[in-house]
């Protein structure tokens, strides 16, 4: 059996035509193709605007330059990529961590304790975990109530829709963002996306994507101005040419993905010391099938039993270390913080292969080593 990493792009051989032909184009750095494709996401998703960048990470900066000023306090999950809470503090605010509810999501209503409690709080970034969507009715609730900024990390959930909102629509919140990293559920290579309904925080993206700076052609036609701090963040017209491609399969390997959750859900339901994340929903866009082992109750050490998958050529992999036990954040003053529920996550869950090309023999092998190296 070749080795079944957890996640992987899918690319097939018109993936590869898109991309030769750009090559073969005028404009390989910023072209036709940036446009057409954020223009496609916008639509995908049913926003009005779409920015696209050059990763997850660097949508997430520039979402919070356009959403937060220095010392702004932000409530946010323990349970995500470093990513989401680095972009806090990126622009000098102030992450404050907030459990998460059995599904791995954040608790809205233990953020509303927290906004009760202080009113000084200005924004809560969210993140749809593994592809499962946040309640939208408390977003909205909590966005129009307590007057707060909302920031939805959709790195996990294109395609997921709960309640009739797409995630990335931004129905309820200031800005989406998105990671087109290659284990994602399509992929420019690296690349991301912000997406929002406010032309205000659009225009606002668009400058600081570019360095800051506009063109002035009523002055001469070599004319800048420089207005803002911005980056470098673009994204070229190779890595859309290619977006653009897997973006016509997205609801193809969206229903792939919920397959294969569907066939690890039905074949772990006989068995009672291994339980998924959440039960199937096709509401869920399935970026990782998590599944929780009481390895403690089993007695048995949970680094050995990923160590073994591995030498039986499966790569399992862990979402997430808690960001606020991570080395750097304890060193600001953080780690003490009060959450059970993540802390009782951390020790059970592993997150199974999970991709389009995934072959039912692969994952009835993935299904059989568990059990066989569990007893």
């Amino acid at each position: 059996m070749n080795f079944i990493p957890y996640g992987k792009q899918t690319i097939s051989e018109d993936d590869i035509n898109s991309v030769i032909e750009v090559l073969k184009s005028d404009f390989l750095t910023t072209g036709p193709k940036v446009k057409e494709f954020e223009e496609k996401i916008a639509f995908y998703c049913g926003a009005k605007y779409c920015v696209a960048v050059s990763n997850g990470t660097a949508a997430l900066h520039l979402a919070s330059m356009v959403l937060l000023n220095e010392n702004d306090k932000v409530l946010t999950t323990p349970n995500s990529f470093l990513a989401t809470s680095n972009s806090i503090l990126y622009v000098n605010a102030k992450p404050i961590f907030v459990d998460i509810k059995e599904d791995g999501n954040i608790d809205l209503d233990l953020c509303e304790e927290e906004l009760k409690k202080d009113s000084s709080i200005k924004a809560i970034y969210v993140v749809h975990f593994s592809g499962n969507p946040i309640n939208q009715r408390k977003l909205k609730y909590l966005k129009e109530t307590y007057k707060i900024k909302i920031l939805e990390d959709c790195a996990h959930s294109i395609g997921a829709k709960i309640d009739g909102i797409k995630a990335g629509s931004c129905a309820n919140s200031d800005c989406s963002i998105f990671s087109f990293h290659p284990v994602k559920h399509i992929t420019t290579g690296e690349g991301g996306a912000i997406t929002t309904n406010s032309k205000e925080l659009y225009e606002k993206l668009l400058l600081l994507r570019a360095h800051g700076m506009t063109p002035r052609a009523d002055i001469a036609p070599w004319q800048y101005d420089m207005i803002e701090l911005g980056f470098n963040y673009r994204l070229t017209d190779i890595s859309c040419a290619l977006g653009l491609s897997q973006l016509k399969k997205l609801d193809s390997f969206l229903y792939l993905r919920r397959s294969i959750a569907k066939r690890y859900d039905d074949f772990f339901s006989k068995i009672n010391f291994i339980k998924p994340l959440y039960t199937f929903t096709n509401n869920s866009a399935y970026h990782l099938y998590v599944i929780k082992i009481d390895f403690e109750k089993l007695n048995i050490n949970k680094k050995e039993f990923v160590l073994k998958m591995r030498e039986n050529s499966i790569g399992l992999q862990l979402h997430y270390i808690p960001i606020n036990k991570q080395p750097y954040y304890k060193n600001l003053g953080y780690g003490g913080e009060i959450t059970p529920l993540m802390d009782e996550y951390y020790k059970k869950v592993i997150s199974l292969p999970i991709y389009p090309n995934l072959t039912h023999e692969e994952q009835n092998y993935v299904c059989e080593k568990i059990l066989e190296i569990l007893k």
